[in-house]
């Protein structure tokens, strides 16, 4: 960095506009800043500060008061600072914050920083080439050409007065303040927060693992209902034996039980059979005893049918003979039909059809009970379906869920490296960003190169033909000096007397007196020559000076590129930003990331407790079904021994009915065919004989004895009904079902039924026992296996945990930290080490080798934290003694090198521009004449390595010794500057 020029206009003392000249002032490379106390010396460092960062150092930059209280209202406080840094000259100027009376009314009105940065000889690549205006933009540009921070700007370039030797006598504490600002030690300190922040998140870790076994540890006390001993893991293995005799006892008693409910439920079934049976054979014994009670009655009917029917032929045979012809038609005709209805002959006696009718009807009495339990079995089968369907939608459901956390694993730390790649590709992005700036700047001078160095060829051209043409300008000047000296001396010898003295010489004699020349010279000519070879001199030192910048212009731009080449950039750049867009895209996502996360991590707690759930859902769910299924099936062979090869209990028994009415209806037709056939035959013969035929003692009888059709059929009706039910109760009480089995036999069925309560409640609450017995042992076996995992877990964990805990003490300066240094203070200790080293070598030539810094890394005292101690060792005395011990020019020797020593180390260390603009601040008047011989040979170093040095002193002898001064003078109308050569 090199300064070129500084205006100043209402800042500070200065009211007006004043200018500096730094290529002026610094051509000898030293030059002195003095002037009267207040005068606004150290004004014009402040200056060069605000112009580059819009601060300035120490106390005077926190009161923010920088405009000139002189100044007139309508001038406006201003810095302007030209310099060049890296190559690439540049204008900067900002004017501050500050309060102005309003142009309208009273008060006053706050007129706003400003700040612009315009770049001189062209902008750099990606930089508008129009300059930039906004603050931040200045700010971040100037720091970034620098290298430093403002800090760092303010020790290494504006070494200022009093702050070295304040370092120098400092303790611990503000040396690591003052440090830290310098060499950017942050990053340290984060990772000391880091290792403290991660030893927190892991304790946090470990507490959460540790609660997850004490929950485990509750939850399979909750289950067992005993509490865990001191050996958790010997008292999980007896719970869990315990659990399994347990299991296995229930399940025992269970089958012992359901054993005896099936006997129980087929003693019940034989005593229901057997209770039927009876009722069936009181019913039939009760039926034939009503009948032989109303005997008398019954061949009361017969009787009166029977005379009824002998005397209808006597009485109508002529009338009624043919009619009997075809009723008996009729009446055979509907025998076979009915007949042909049953499937059976025709021909077969009545007695017979009688008892299979009634036995059908027996036969379906006996299957109305089944009827409901069909239904019920019906309903039963549904929700057997209900429940199957529900197992595999649950099974299915438990598949998915196992899988999802089988895979969560995986997830996790696929999502865990996806969130580092996204906080690392923030973390580099910055660094890709201004690499990407470097090396875009780098190409845009290496596509400048040609036409520099086109430029400097012509240049150069100029500079030569410029030279050429000095050259012959002065040759001619030069002729015609000598020319009209020659005309003059011609003049002189014309004008010469003999034996007169010479105006010249004073001579008497003249030997060889002028001779007149051709085309004598003038003085105008003379005069016109020279005026022309002046000129020609000034074009020579313009186009020499083009040159010159012309030159160091391209060598700026070779040392700039280095070895890079224009291909090389422009495929670096390319790659930079494709990697810039990249690293973008990735840490754009790191919320999304972040939050993906989480709710992975969170979702483990939550799939364990559904598949908990869920698998007790399953398993309650089968027990019933198995249930269910058991009593279904067994219903069912009840229902299939009833409903034989028929769809239905109901369908069987409406069949059974439906023959017994269609053989009932045979009987009838039966009957009537006899009957038409008797009456054809009686009518037949009733013409001859049927008086004798009606066993009628005359015709009144049968005409008394004749009745109605409908009587008859009354009569015919009860008789049949009669002849009917007896021959039912007969077949009844004949049956192979019913044989041997007695009217009074005693059946017991509501002690069975009762007994088969019992058994069936006693054998489900034993299942229920079993079930609960089982489902707890399966609890306490998944509980059992979480907690041993979360025991594995948790070993490691807390070894991993007291491993951070005591490497987050070391690097904090606590536990085995021996020194009580923290990793910052570490790294600034090694940074003071390397400032000791450089600063000694200053020092001991300005000490004439009697001092040298020592830095010390022992501890403080009370266990306070060390490392950033510095003494000094006096080779006098050969012992190392504190810095507080020197005198006061000891002092500002140790404090000048110091701070050469620490500008040194800084700018190597941010890589910074190289500094050829240096100013230190007073301290020379404690030094006696051999010591500031030192310091000024040891000044004469810098200047001769290149750089420019001010120095801001009151001492005298100062002034004495350099020659280029810039003299600030003060007055009630404001300071002014003053070269002075």
């Amino acid at each position: 960095m090199r300064l070129h020029r500084l205006e100043v206009t209402a800042f500070g003392p200065y009211r007006d506009h004043q200018a500096v000249d730094f290529d002026q002032l610094g051509a000898d490379g030293l030059f002195l800043l003095h002037g009267d106390t207040g005068a606004g010396k150290t004004t014009l460092l402040d200056a060069v500060a605000f112009a580059l960062y819009g601060s300035v150092p120490g106390a005077r930059g926190e009161v923010k008061r920088l405009r000139c209280d002189t100044a007139d209202s309508d001038t406006i406080t201003k810095v302007v600072l030209e310099l060049t840094v890296q190559g690439q000259r540049l204008r900067l100027e900002r004017s501050p914050e500050y309060q102005r009376p309003k142009k309208r009314g009273d008060g006053h009105t706050t007129q706003p920083a400003k700040a612009s940065l315009t770049w001189v000889g062209g902008a750099p690549t990606e930089q508008p080439p129009e300059g930039l205006t906004r603050i931040d933009e200045v700010g971040r540009t100037v720091q970034r050409l620098l290298g430093m921070t403002v800090e760092q700007f303010f020790q290494v370039v504006m070494l200022p007065q009093g702050e070295f030797a304040r370092f120098l006598r400092s303790d611990t504490a503000e040396r690591e303040q003052l440090l830290e600002k310098l060499f950017g030690t942050e990053r340290f300190g984060e990772v000391e927060r880091w290792f403290v922040e991660r030893r927190r998140q892991r304790g946090r870790e470990v507490e959460a693992q540790g609660q997850q076994v004490r929950e485990l540890l509750a939850r399979i006390s909750q289950v067992c209902g005993s509490e865990p001993d001191a050996d958790e893991q010997n008292w999980l293995e007896d719970v869990e034996k315990l659990s399994v005799r347990e299991l296995e006892g229930t399940q025992a008693e269970h089958s012992r039980l359901r054993r005896e409910r099936e006997v129980a439920e087929t003693k019940l079934t034989e005593c229901r059979e057997l209770a039927d049976k009876v009722r069936r054979v009181r019913q039939a014994n009760a039926t034939l005893a009503e009948v032989g009670e109303q005997q008398a009655q019954h061949d009361a009917w017969r009787a009166e049918r029977e005379a009824a029917q002998r005397a209808v032929p006597v009485r109508a045979a002529r009338t009624t003979a043919s009619r009997a012809e075809q009723e008996r038609d009729n009446a055979r005709a509907e025998v076979a039909a009915a007949a042909a209805r049953c499937e059976v002959d025709a021909d077969t006696p009545l007695a017979e059809l009688r008892s299979l009718a009634g036995a059908k009807r027996e036969e379906a009495g006996g299957l109305a009970h089944l009827i409901p339990e069909a239904q019920q079995q019906e309903s039963d089968r549904r929700k057997l379906t209900e429940l199957a369907q529900r197992i595999t939608a649950d099974e299915q459901q438990e598949a998915a869920l196992v899988e999802q956390q089988a895979a969560l694993p995986d997830r996790i730390s696929t999502a865990r490296q996806q969130v580092d790649e996204a906080k690392h590709a923030e973390l580099r992005l910055e660094t890709v960003q201004a690499r990407g700036t470097e090396v875009a700047a780098l190409l845009q001078t290496a596509r400048e190169m040609p036409a520099a160095q086109q430029e400097f060829a012509a240049a150069t051209t100029r500079a030569q033909q410029a030279i050429d043409a000095h050259q012959q300008a002065r040759d001619l000047l030069q002729e015609l000096r000598a020319r009209r000296l020659a005309g003059m001396a011609a003049e002189l010898a014309a004008r010469l007397t003999p034996d007169e003295p010479c105006p010249v010489c004073g001579s008497v004699e003249h030997p060889e007196p002028g001779k007149p020349v051709d085309d004598p010279v003038r003085a105008e000519d003379e005069d016109n020559a020279q005026t022309e070879e002046q000129q020609a001199h000034a074009r020579r030192e313009k186009a020499t000076a083009e040159a010159q910048r012309a030159q160091q212009h391209v060598d700026n731009l070779v040392e700039r590129l280095g070895e890079h080449t224009e291909p090389d950039l422009a495929t670096e750049l390319a790659e930079l930003k494709a990697e810039r867009d990249a690293l973008r895209s990735t840490a754009a996502q790191l919320p999304q990331r972040t939050e993906q996360l989480a709710e992975l991590e969170a979702s483990t707690e939550r799939l364990t407790e559904a598949l908990s759930q869920l698998r007790t859902r399953i398993a309650a769910t089968r027990t019933e079904h198995a249930t269910l299924s058991t009593a279904v099936d067994e219903r069912a062979a009840r229902l299939r021994e009833g409903r034989a090869d028929f769809p239905s209990i109901a369908d069987r028994r409406a069949h059974l009915l439906d023959i017994a009415n269609r053989l009932d209806q045979l009987v009838t037709a039966r009957t009537a065919r006899d009957d038409a056939e008797h009456r054809a035959a009686e009518h037949a013969k009733a013409l001859v004989e049927a008086a004798a035929t009606a066993d009628f003692e005359d015709a009144a009888a049968a005409l008394a004895a004749e009745r109605g059709e409908q009587r008859l059929d009354e009569l015919s009706a009860a008789i049949a009904e009669v002849e009917e039910r007896t021959a039912g109760a007969r077949a009844a009480l004949a049956s192979a079902e019913l044989f041997g089995v007695e009217a009074d036999t005693e059946v017991g069925l509501e002690a069975a039924t009762e007994e088969a309560t019992v058994a069936r409640e006693a054998a489900e609450r034993a299942a229920a026992l079993a079930h609960r017995a089982e489902q707890r042992q399966r609890d306490i076996a998944q509980l059992a296996q979480r907690l041993r995992a979360a025991w594995a877990e948790l070993g490691p964990a807390l070894a991993e945990h007291a491993e951070l805990e005591a490497l987050a003490d070391v690097v904090n300066g606590r536990g085995q930290n021996a020194r009580k240094m923290s990793l910052r203070a570490y790294v600034l200790a090694a940074r003071l080490e390397e400032v000791a080293v450089a600063a000694t070598r200053r020092l001991q030539r300005m000490s004439d080798s009697r001092y040298s810094f020592v830095h010390s890394d022992a501890a403080g005292t009370r266990g306070t934290r060390g490392g950033l101690g510095l003494d000094v060792l006096d080779d006098y005395s050969g012992k190392v003694r504190p810095a507080k011990t020197l005198s006061g020019g000891e002092s500002f020797l140790a404090s000048l090198s110091l701070a050469l020593g620490l500008a040194d180390v800084v700018a190597a260390e941010t890589g910074g521009a190289l500094l050829d603009t240096l100013f230190i601040d007073e301290g020379f008047g404690t030094l006696d004449a051999d010591t500031l011989d030192l310091v000024m040979d040891t000044l004469d170093d810098l200047r001769a390595g290149g750089r420019v040095v001010g120095l801001v002193s009151h001492v005298e002898e100062m002034r004495q010794r350099i020659s280029v001064r810039l003299r600030v003078r003060k007055s009630r109308t404001g300071s002014t500057l003053e070269l002075q050569t």
